[in-house]
Formats: structure tokens, sequence, C-alpha cells
């Protein structure tokens, strides 16, 4: 699955240190079929990559996501007879539909290192919805699995755990990480059966299908609330304008955890902020709706052609990822209220027409707003203040509306009691 024969020719374009480039390689060998063998600049090239596709003949090519969008943003359009194996990484509904209309197949593959080389397949069609992984494939067993190793129900989340034959030994060198990641089959009969732990988030559909939901080490705890990136993710990339999206928790100037959004945008121009969130609005709880939201030309890759987290840039406290024109504030009030919001939030300059929630600020941080203006300004505002009023310039208005109400009253008190 989803199988070769000796009339096929594949165009072999991955490193040889993944392991992926064992079924290149040797597939079309053990068939009778050609392999293709693409140089690095062929690989690197979408437009090199392309004429090579069309002058070979080639039926049959695996690739990551990033490199099969590559070839489609390059003008790319389709390869008469060619079969698309697609992993490595999630596989975007939108890249697939993309896919379903240039080539004969889709088969989206999936299956870690240390399960060599594919666990699942399932060939694409256009449709709506994520992309599925599929069923295991021959010799091969997969397990969904909650926190004490029972098996979840069809449409629950769990953890997925991979059998069968495709399962290394373990890591050279590394009997504690060995112990840790491969753990014994106890579904398998079989003396010594062994199963990986991928720590992949994963659930059965009705159909007996199986879909990745992410990563267990992708989920952050953001206020208190158990966050799964991939969710964020996957809701984005949902969104008019956004072609591919990483979502990374980051530490803000106060030591708290904050969500930030990278996104790629379509050829046909980028969605404001405001209509990103307004639209994360809909589908996701406010505590999952990043606080900044940053376009990048292109999403930094490893040299496996997998998305590279760590090389994302850093937004360094400043405006990075605000997406909003700095207004400077305009009088002593506002200028007040603006080194109090930089102190709580970590973030400088800080304009007037800022939204405090969309700098990273949140409940806890508007409790702790509200303490700062009462000292400062020696008004009593309700916490609700903070979310009727969100832009720095209306909280200011909204402090002096307050101080004038409370200087009425004072004088209004003095003058009942006699005193004025």
């Amino acid at each position: 699955t989803p199988g070769f024969t000796e009339r096929d020719r594949l165009v072999a374009v991955t490193t040889l240190s993944f392991d992926i480039a064992g079924l290149e390689l040797y597939l079309p060998l053990t068939v009778g079929g050609r392999v293709v063998v693409a140089t690095a600049e062929q690989a690197a090239d979408p437009v090199r990559l392309g004429q090579l596709l069309e002058a070979s003949g080639a039926t049959v090519m695996q690739a990551t996501p990033a490199t099969w969008r590559m070839l489609l943003e390059s003008g790319w359009t389709s390869a008469p007879g060619l079969r698309v194996f697609c992993g490595g990484e999630a596989l975007g509904r939108d890249l697939a539909d993309r896919l379903t209309d240039v080539s004969d197949e889709v088969w989206n593959l999936y299956g870690p290192t240390e399960t060599t080389i594919w666990s699942s397949a399932e060939r694409i069609g256009a449709g709506c919805g994520p992309v599925s992984i599929g069923r295991p494939i021959g010799n091969t067993r997969i397990y969904i699995l909650d926190d004490r190793g029972r098996p979840v129900p069809i449409g629950a989340t769990g953890e997925l755990y991979i059998g069968g034959e495709g399962v290394a030994r373990g890591y050279l060198g590394r009997p504690d990480l060995t112990a840790e990641r491969f753990v014994a089959d106890l579904f398998d009969s079989r003396p010594g059966a062994r199963m990986y732990r991928t720590g992949d988030l994963a659930r059965w559909r009705e159909d007996g299908t199986i879909e990745c939901l992410g990563r267990v080490d992708h989920q952050v705890k953001i206020r208190g609330f158990r966050v799964e990136l991939g969710e964020i993710e996957a809701a984005l990339v949902r969104c008019a304008g956004v072609r591919q999206a990483v979502v990374v928790d980051r530490q803000d100037g106060t030591g708290h955890s904050r969500l930030v959004a990278f996104y790629v945008a379509e050829a046909d121009g980028a969605p404001a902020d405001e209509d990103l969130r307004r639209g994360l609005q809909d589908t996701l709880p406010g505590y999952m709706v990043p606080s900044a939201f940053v376009r990048l030309d292109a999403l930094p890759l490893t040299p496996n052609g997998k998305v590279d987290r760590r090389a994302l840039p850093d937004l360094e406290g400043g405006r990075g990822g605000i997406g909003k024109q700095y207004v400077a504030p305009r009088d002593q009030r506002e200028r007040q209220l603006a080194d109090i919001w930089s102190d709580l939030l970590g973030r400088s300059p800080v304009g007037a027409t800022d939204d405090f929630f969309e700098l990273g600020g949140h409940s806890l941080l508007a409790t702790r707003l509200i303490s700062r203006v009462g000292e400062a300004f020696g008004v009593t505002l309700p916490i609700r203040a903070v979310f009727d009023a969100p832009t720095l310039e209306a909280l200011a208005r909204r402090i002096g509306e307050a101080a004038t109400d409370e200087a009425s009253t004072t004088i209004a008190t003095e003058v009942e009691e006699g005193s004025i």
C-alpha cells in the first residue's frame, strides 16, 4: 500500500539522513522499477524539480507537504500519470485539494522514524475537513490509548501507539529513552511484543480511519487551561487568506505564557489581524486565541523539510505581531496608563489605539491593571471596565469619567454635611 510495480518510476528527493529515503531507494528496486535520484540542487529548486518530473516520466514522487507546496507555488501544474505520496508532516486540506487537482492520486502517509518507514496510509480525495492518516498498513497495529494505557472510544482523543513488524529496536546508546518510548504491547500475546509511544494525539473516526490532532509535547498551559497548539493551527489555516500557520507559546516580559501565531498568507494578500482574531473567536474559546499574529514570507524548515519551530523569530517584547500602526499617547493620562500597560504586559511602546487583550492581556492581568489604575489615578473601576473599554484611549476616558464622578460625589457629600 499504496502499491508499486515494475512499470513505475520514482523521483527520489529525500536526504539520506531521513528514513523516508529508504523507501525511495529500495521499494522500486525490490519490484524492478526505476529510481531517478534528484540532485540536492534539483530537490531544493522547485522549477528544476518540476522539469525533472516531466523529463523522467515520473509516476511517483514522495515528499513533505512543504516540498509539494513549493512545487505548486513555482508554477508547476501537473505531471501526467503522477501519483503523489505525501508524508513527514501533517497534510492540510487546502494542499490536499490542490494536489488532487493536478495528479492522478494523492496518498497521505504516516509513520514516525521509530516505526520505519510508514505505518498507515490513506488515498485522499477532494473534500472538506481534516485529512485522515488512514488505517494501519500490513503487519502493523495502531492503538489510541488514554493516559492509563486504555483504549479510548471512537471520537475520543488519546495518544497514538504503534505495534507490529515496523517497530525499531530502540535508540542506539540510549537505554533510558528506549525504555520510555518503546513499551510492552499488552494487546499482543506474543512474547516480547512491543509498541512505540509516538507522542502524537489522535482519534478514531466512525469509518475506522484515524485523524491526527497534533503533538502531546505541543500541549501547553495558558492561564491554567491545557491548550493543543495543533488545534489552533488547524483553525487558523481555515481562516480566509491563511495558507500555513504555526502557533507557539512564548514568555512575555512578565514571565507569563502567551500564544503567538506565525503564518504565511495566500498570494492575493494578507488578512488583517482583527479578521484573524474574529475568525478564531468564532470557533475557539478566548484563551486559545493568539495574542499576536506575525506574517512570514515562508515558515523556516529543517533540512528534512519539516517546520523548524526553533527558528521562528523572537518578538523581543516590542510591537512585533501587533499588526497595528503605532499611535502615540496624546495626553498625560494616556502616557501614564501606557507606562502601566508596558510594565504589566512587557510590551513597549504601547499606543493609544492598542488593545489590552491583543497585547497579551487576560483576566488575571486585568485585575492587576485595575489595582494599578486605582493607585495611580485615585479612582475605583470595576474589572468589567477593562473588557468594555479594552483600548488604551477608551480606558483613559473611563478613568477621566470616573475621576470626575468621584470628585462630584465628594463635593456633594461635603455640601450636604455643611463642610463647604
